[in-house]
């Protein structure tokens, strides 16, 4: 049929009737929070590049859970930002150790009311900013840092993390991690692997949030992706499924949505998307200066994100979404 018989209008003419046949519907069940810890503050901090983000006390952190948790958003992923750094960044497995406390805290508080994730990197905790041990020459060494990996990974199970999500991009990581678990009695301890992260530009206000800085002014393209690349993105997937992975990630977001949707078409566990600090903070910079409508542009690059086949989207915008989602 041609027009005037087929108006496409017809079905666009009212918000119900738009509602009615939209194809993707994005639901707070869809959403994580992030959120960051800081050890040795008295009050939140606020992070200027990542505006409406703070850096929690761990007070701050167990109200923020529990006012996310009564919007009906069904998990966060911790961050944490420890007082002293070191060149393994021991703080990562050190039960007392900023985000081991948090987790303690979050799940008194919480129960399993609310999903508790835990990043596992090491690049919050070394003095280097680098996501693992170091050689004498400066190169990361993988298969130390994976070894570090797996004690990180248990100490934050034995917090009571839910799901440990590896980050580091180091080769092994998941497997390392898995057995580590095991042995250790976690078998229920779900991974969530970042599988596909790139080394992109998109991170600064992030290492803002957890005072990162790569010593000599260097960078992770030695082990997180190319930019260039889609097709790597799907062995690594591949790999970290192999080596145990309950769900993969992709990272950043809105600048791979075809990696995204290449990546949901090829498996059938969950498919998690980080909508990344500097996808957030252009947002609210060109809102700032009322460039854009900032509540509709998140909106919709959510529901992008969702659209291109995210089962779950970790983003910033967690607890407004939910509230415009829940009105």
């Amino acid at each position: 049929m041609t027009f005037p018989v087929q108006r496409m209008r017809r079905l666009r003419r009212t918000p119900v009737l738009r509602r009615l046949v939209a194809e993707t519907k994005l639901s707070v069940d869809d959403l994580v929070a992030p959120l960051f810890v800081r050890e040795g503050i008295d009050e939140p901090q606020p992070i200027a590049s990542l505006p409406g983000v703070v850096q929690h006390t761990t007070d701050s952190l167990v109200k923020e859970g529990r006012r996310l948790a009564d919007l009906g958003i069904p998990a966060l992923i911790l961050f944490g930002v420890p007082a002293t750094k070191d060149a393994s960044g021991s703080q990562a497995w050190d039960s007392d150790g900023i985000v081991q406390v948090a987790l303690r805290e979050l799940r008194d508080e919480l129960g399993d009311s609310m999903v508790v994730m835990a990043d596992l990197c090491l690049d919050e905790y070394t003095d280097h900013g680098h996501c693992g041990l170091l050689t004498p020459e400066g190169e990361v060494d993988n298969d130390a840092t994976i070894e570090l990996y797996g004690m990180t990974a248990v100490a934050q199970a034995d917090a009571g993390a839910d799901v440990v999500a590896p980050s580091g991009m180091m080769d092994g990581q998941v497997a390392a991690i898995r057995s580590a678990l095991d042995d250790n009695g976690y078998q229920n301890t779900a991974i969530l692997a970042y599988a596909a992260k790139y080394a992109s530009a998109l991170y600064g206000p992030f290492r803002d949030a957890v005072d990162v800085t790569i010593v000599g002014g260097g960078d992770r393209k030695g082990y997180q992706q190319d930019f260039r690349n889609r097709r790597e993105a799907q062995a690594e997937v591949a790999l970290d499924l192999a080596e145990g992975a309950d769900m993969v990630m992709v990272k950043p977001a809105l600048a791979y949505l075809d990696v995204i949707a290449e990546t949901r078409a090829a498996v059938d566990v969950p498919v998690a998307a980080y909508h990344v600090s500097g996808e957030y903070s252009m947002i609210k910079a060109a809102a700032e200066r009322s460039w854009i409508d900032g509540a509709a542009v998140g909106l919709e690059h959510v529901t992008a994100i969702k659209r291109a086949g995210a089962d779950v989207i970790l983003t910033y915008l967690a607890g407004e979404l939910a509230e415009t989602l829940n009105g």
